[in-house]
Order: structure tokens, then C-alpha cells, then sequence
């Protein structure tokens, strides 16, 4: 089964806040996900972003005045709420606004992968390759979700989140 997260930046007043109408939005972004990931403005997490997340909860252990602004990359935003008729299918989806998206940026900025990677290694290490290439797997998340969201935050675009199943 493939399931992914998906990131798309994109210029706050173009977001509309309706279920319906950002589902059909972050489609149209997933069927143009490899034009618009060459494009910088968008990224995607393919089943591990909750191992990702677990990766900058370790921010919490290394810094004690984060004020948690390892959430943003993966779960940080406001879901936005599927309406009364809503499909069920539909999938969950997310708006993290510009002053959010530029934490985020500055989260990833000044965080140290090393760092991060000896306090959570070893939680992260069942994920089926040896350590080396688990290491590289998320070395290589951190370093795109630091480039979208430098990016992100230098247009001052929110960010958009969906999770495609």
C-alpha cells in the first residue's frame, strides 16, 4: 500500500478554506507533484513521516526552550474540517500559515541532523534497512523539508498538507 504526505506551498490568499475545494486544489498539485517538486514548491514523505516527526521530537531532549516548533514540519498547521456531506474518503488535510511555515524554516535552520540522529537512532532504526542506509533515508527527508521550507518562508507561502492513501 502506498500512502504518502504531501507538502504544497502556496500564497495564502490563493487557499480557499473548504474541504472540498483545497482536496481538489492538492489533487490537481499530486498529479503535477514531479513538475512542481522540481519547482521547489512542493514535497512529499512516502510512509515514514511519522517516523520523521519522531526524528525532531528529539529537539525536545537537545533543547529545552524549543517551544516545540519540531511539530511544524510534519503536524504542524490546522486541519481543515470536512463538511457535514463530506466524503469520508477525502483526505485529511492541513494549512500551516506563513508565520508558521517561517518557524518551521527556522526549526530546520538551526537544528543539527547529527544531533538529532544520536538521540532518536535508535527508535528509528526498525524501519527495515540496515542503519546506514535508515540514516541516509532520513538525512535525505531533513535535508528536502529544509530546502521546501527555506523556500516557503522566503516567498511567504503557507504551507498545505494532505496524506493520499
Amino acid at each position: 500500500m502506498s500512502i504518502h504526505l504531501h507538502l504544497r506551498a502556496v500564497a495564502e490568499s490563493e487557499i480557499r478554506d473548504d474541504h472540498t475545494w483545497l482536496a481538489a486544489f492538492m489533487w490537481e498539485a499530486w498529479d503535477n507533484h514531479p513538475d512542481e517538486y522540481a519547482a521547489g514548491i512542493a514535497d512529499s514523505i512516502d510512509k515514514v513521516w511519522d517516523a520523521v516527526n519522531d526524528l525532531y521530537t528529539a529537539a525536545d531532549v537537545l533543547e529545552a526552550d524549543t517551544d516545540k516548533l519540531w511539530t511544524l514540519p510534519i503536524y504542524g498547521g490546522r486541519p481543515v474540517v470536512h463538511g457535514a456531506e463530506a466524503d469520508p474518503s477525502n483526505p485529511p488535510l492541513m494549512i500551516l500559515k506563513p508565520p508558521g511555515v517561517s518557524q518551521a524554516s527556522d526549526f530546520l535552520a538551526s537544528v543539527s541532523f547529527d544531533e538529532l540522529w544520536n538521540v532518536a537512532s535508535a527508535k528509528l532504526r526498525g524501519y527495515g534497512r540496515d542503519e546506514v542506509q535508515t540514516r541516509q533515508e532520513f538525512l535525505d527527508h531533513h535535508r528536502d523539508l529544509l530546502g521546501f521550507y527555506g523556500r516557503a518562508a522566503a516567498a511567504g507561502h503557507a504551507v498545505v498538507k494532505a496524506v493520499w492513501t
